[in-house]
């Protein structure tokens, strides 16, 4: 209370001061000589003056003003300090580097020896296959293989199913794309709702017909449209097993860049729509079009209870040797599992495609005719020239003996003697007449081939849990159960060749705005589920539920659907025609916008002391939105919180459920600000320019960071307003590397700015953990030091060109013409260094690209990594790719890892055996080429991209030409 007291006499002696002062100012004005002499008549000129000493007289009130309100918080700040703990600020050492005051609490979780034991463990059965060693002996020859061009010949004996009959099931489907070429509403108007419309007819004409379905999206959209009578006739078909819903996903989703949150939203939204319309839980599942197979998605199938699955593009060598091998069907088991509790029994297709040509047996030329959509007068025919024929009485035997020929020689390549046939293709189905055509003429094959015993066949349609069923029943197992006889395998099947060196890598990175935007959305959309969760339960607790708005509920399942549509393999994966990305672009910023909507109502109602002020109004919402966008594909504008003396809050959220430290940064309006927690008491706060360019500050807008401690699934409210009580904020310092470059700079009297006219040495950056160099002529990172080690860790742009033959490198492929070669500009960068007390960063300005490399200055996670990111602006490049290198001095050899959908790392090895592409691989959002001298190049191209990484993660951008601005990309690749 002592000091209080002496604190406040204190401050009341300044204050007398400062209006003593001010009034021997106005005495002076009033009894100036000069104005006496006049005599009234003032001259114009001693007009002015008197008016600009009454506009200075003004400003001193002003500023006195400020004074005592400076005095005034000085005071309460005393005041708290001597009642409570000091605010501890960072400190410069004489080296100059930043230290921060010690961390009253650990900023990790220690992490035990046994923690992971699990999957070090190696008591449990080794896989037969390891998909590593399976590449490391193919010889990926691609040598002709006959009429199966990518395999062999393949012969039988004729009395082979004497004493076992052959059963073949064939399962009619049509693959329908959610958006490709069309959009999802006009692929919907023109083909799927009829497709499904003809279904329900045409099943109910014969109980023997059979159909599978996957995509939920679709047929929710068409349930919505259709009567009670055809509802129930469609339950009846599943309750009779003549259809089946395979998979059971809102879409078929792409393997390569969708992140694991997203594949489980899909998945359940599909099957809990499933669940409540039809009453029915998937049992297999079906993936005939992913360009490339996870071992996450048997992992998540698996956890759903499906049973088994079916896949198909895998690399035609992989093929080619399974077949050999009788491996085409197996257990595949996760690479970590040292039991059998993530097995599911797989099925992979053997030949080139999922359509018709291409199912029935080796000879694509003899199974082609056997599509009856390509009847002769139909829009479509066989490119072996040979026509499919209508069954009759006449020759439905030489035509049944053709068919079964292909179907024994394509058993050959399996252990049992069940077969699966699969019989569709893209949007296949959509008229009446096929149904018609295919069933018709099929039936009439299979009833000539059960009624002749001597043949050793049983055909049938059925669904592919009727095959997965009969092939359980052939080695007596219970359906469901594990399937003894069959190889284990471990790994997953990319990258993926469909023929020659066309190695579909290029998607791994097409389209990057849309690939970030869909990670946006996915984080908006966890934070909404947990927050609108939160406050719905407290409400009806409280009894206020009818007063929350449960609109919103509406809100968050058209978001889950809008992100589950985008990871259909043609959406995610950047392959889709412009009109459809732009349509895909438009409902991902819909429902990000909606989802800001649904936090900021659940914040509002969570952050009130008392809740029975709250009052939901949709034209007024109590909190502002943090960015936006003005379109689809623009890049998100941060908020500017306009400072005063009265305090604007900031609601913060940590949607995870581990306790965060993080620096937090704002834009505000004024230099002059002071931030105080939600306790009141002041934060240290780190003051930075907002950059326009590489030389220019944007005016009035000022970059305000502070560290702050978030609680896991927790809110926290900090304060800001404007205050001339600067002790708290501690001012970056910049220094420009201008490189003899002759740009006009503009320095602000806030930032201490040093400009480097010429090239100038190398520099670093550091913090209590690492330390890491960059090079001063580009900028770009050189080394990092590590525990008292330093290690290479180089960095530099590149390009890839393409062929010039007619197949080049676009959205699905990666067809470089060669090595990369370095990025040449026409001018040096411009570098910009920062540095405060919680991060420093090097900003590079290239021609095409700008990187800022940041260190945080912070415990936890965040000061242990060097955040990445680039802004990429490649448009007036034609068939060009850009990419950056990171080489490092580990010695790896040729082993490496990466990630997969965010969910586990998978072990990699380059193989100097496959072209350059081929050693191309998928993280979340990213795709990176490791090269025979253990360097890691991240792929990129497309225009105006933003890429981020951390060191002990790679990413990049890419691959396939546009004009659509690109954005942030995650990525998450672990590298040795």
């Amino acid at each position: 209370m002592k000091l209080k007291k002496q604190v406040t006499v204190c401050g009341a002696a300044i204050f007398c001061v400062a209006v003593f002062s001010l009034y021997l100012m106005l005495d002076r004005v009033q009894h100036d000589p000069a104005r006496h002499q006049s005599g009234g008549n003032f001259p114009r000129s001693q007009i002015s003056v008197l008016q600009n000493r009454i506009e200075q007289l003004e400003q001193l009130l002003e500023e006195n003003h400020e004074i005592i309100s400076h005095i005034k918080e000085s005071v309460l700040e005393l005041t708290a300090h001597a009642e409570g703990q000091p605010v501890l600020l960072p400190y410069h050492t004489p080296n100059g580097s930043w230290v921060l005051p010690p961390e009253s609490r650990p900023s990790f979780f220690s992490i035990s020896p046994q923690d992971c034991q699990f999957a070090l463990g190696s008591g449990g059965q080794k896989p037969d296959l390891q998909m590593l060693a399976v590449a490391s002996v193919l010889p990926f020859d691609n040598q002709d293989g006959g009429v199966w061009k990518q395999g062999f010949d393949i012969t039988y004996e004729p009395h082979e199913w004497d004493t076992e009959p052959l059963q073949v099931f064939v399962v009619p489907h049509s693959h329908n794309d959610p958006g490709w070429i069309k959009t999802f509403e006009k692929y919907y108007a023109d083909q799927t709702q009829h497709i499904l419309n003809s279904m329900v007819l045409k099943l109910q004409e014969d109980p023997r017909r059979r159909f599978i379905w996957s995509e939920i999206s679709f047929f929710s959209k068409w349930w919505d449209n259709i009567s009670t009578q055809k509802r129930a006739a469609v339950r009846r078909l599943v309750g009779n097993g003549q259809l089946e819903m395979v998979t059971g996903g809102w879409v078929m989703p792409d393997e390569a860049n969708s992140h694991y949150f997203a594949m489980i939203d899909q998945l359940i939204e599909g099957h809990q729509w499933l669940e409540k319309n039809i009453g029915v839980t998937p049992r297999s599942g079906w993936a005939v079009d992913p360009f490339g197979h996870s071992a996450t998605m048997p992992y998540l199938l698996r956890r759903a209870n499906l049973t088994s699955m079916l896949i198909q593009r895998v690399h035609y060598a992989t093929k080619k040797h399974f077949a050999a091998t009788h491996n085409l069907e197996f257990m595949w088991r996760q690479t970590w599992d040292p039991d059998s509790s993530t097995d599911i029994f797989c099925h992979m297709m053997p030949f080139y495609s999922y359509d018709v040509p291409h199912t029935c047996g080796p000879d694509p030329k003899i199974c082609c005719q056997f599509d009856f959509k390509r009847l002769p007068g139909g829009r479509i025919n066989c490119p072996w020239k040979v026509p499919p024929r209508a069954i009759t009485e006449a020759n439905v035997a030489e035509r049944a003996h053709l068919l079964l020929d292909q179907y024994r020689k394509k058993s050959k390549l399996f252990r049992s003697k069940v077969l699966l046939v699969p019989l569709g293709d893209d949007f296949r189905y959509d008229k009446p007449q096929e149904w018609d055509a295919q069933f018709l003429n099929y039936q009439r094959l299979f009833d000539f081939l059960n009624a002749h015993p001597s043949l050793h066949v049983q055909a049938q349609f059925g669904t592919l849990s009727d095959y997965f069923d009969a092939l359980s029943k052939r080695t007596g197992i219970v359906p469901g159960m594990k399937l003894p006889g069959f190889p284990v395998l471990s790994g997953d099947f990319f990258s993926y060749a469909d023929r020659e060196d066309h190695y579909w890598t290029g998607y791994y990175t097409s389209r990057p705005f849309y690939k970030s935007l869909d990670r946006v959305l996915e984080a908006h959309l966890r934070g909404a589920e947990v927050l609108y969760s939160l406050a719905l339960n407290h409400a009806r607790h409280a009894g206020m539920d009818s007063r929350y708005p449960l609109s919103d509920y509406t809100l968050l399942t058209e978001a889950r659907r809008a992100l589950g549509l985008f990871q259909h393999h043609d959406a995610i994966t950047g392959t889709a025609k412009e009109a459809v990305v732009v349509d895909y672009g438009v409902r991902l910023l819909h429902s990000l916008v909606n989802l800001k909507h649904v936090i900021s109502n659940a914040a509002h109602y969570l952050v009130l002391g008392d809740k029975e002020a709250y009052r939901y109004d949709p034209t007024a919402p109590f909190l502002g939105m943090d960015d936006m966008r003005l379109n689809q594909d623009s890049l998100p504008e941060k908020t500017v919180i306009k400072l005063d003396t009265s305090p604007r809050f900031v609601v913060l959220f940590n949607p995870l459920e581990q306790e965060r430290l993080s620096v937090v940064s704002l834009l505000v309006s004024s230099p002059r600000v002071r931030v105080l927690s939600e306790e009141g008491q002041p934060l240290a706060v780190q003051l930075s320019a907002q950059w326009s360019s590489a030389t220019d500050m944007v005016p009035d807008v000022y970059q305000v960071s502070i560290m702050t401690r978030l609680p896991a699934l927790g809110l926290s409210v900090l304060q800001l307003y404007k205050s001339f009580d600067s002790h708290t904020t501690l001012t970056s310092s910049v220094r420009l590397h201008l490189h003899g470059r002759d740009l006009p700079v503009r320095p602000r009297e806030v930032f201490p700015m040093h400009v480097v006219p010429a090239t100038s040495d190398d520099f670093c950056l550091d913090n209590q953990h690492m330390q890491a160099c960059f090079s001063g002529l580009t900028g770009l990172l050189q080394s990092v030091r590590w525990a008292g080690e330093e290690h290479k860790l180089s960095s530099e742009f590149l390009i890839y060109g393409t062929r010039s033959a007619k197949d080049k490198s676009g959205a699905y492929l990666f067809l470089p013409d060669g090595d990369a070669k370095p990025y040449a500009p026409k001018e040096p960068p411009v570098v910009r260094v920062t540095e405060g007390p919680f991060f420093s960063e090097v900003a590079s300005y290239y021609q095409h690209v700008q990187q800022v490399v940041r260190l945080y200055n912070v415990p936890g996670v965040e000061g242990l990594s060097l955040d990445v990111s680039c802004l990429v602006d490649i448009r007036d490049h034609v068939n060009k790719e850009m990419a950056l290198r990171l080489s490092t001095g580990i010695a790896s050899e040729d082993t490496f890892f990466t990630d997969l959908n965010g969910f586990q790392i998978q072990p990699r090895r380059f193989l100097k055996k496959l072209p350059l592409q081929a050693n191309f691989y998928p993280m979340p959002a990213m795709a990176y080429i490791q090269d025979k001298q253990s360097r890691l190049t991240l792929h990129t191209a497309q225009a105006l991209g933003v890429s981020s990484l951390r060191s002990g993660e790679w990413g990049c951008w890419t691959s396939c030409g546009g004009v659509v601005p690109q954005t942030h990309l995650r990525p998450a690749a672990v590298f040795p």
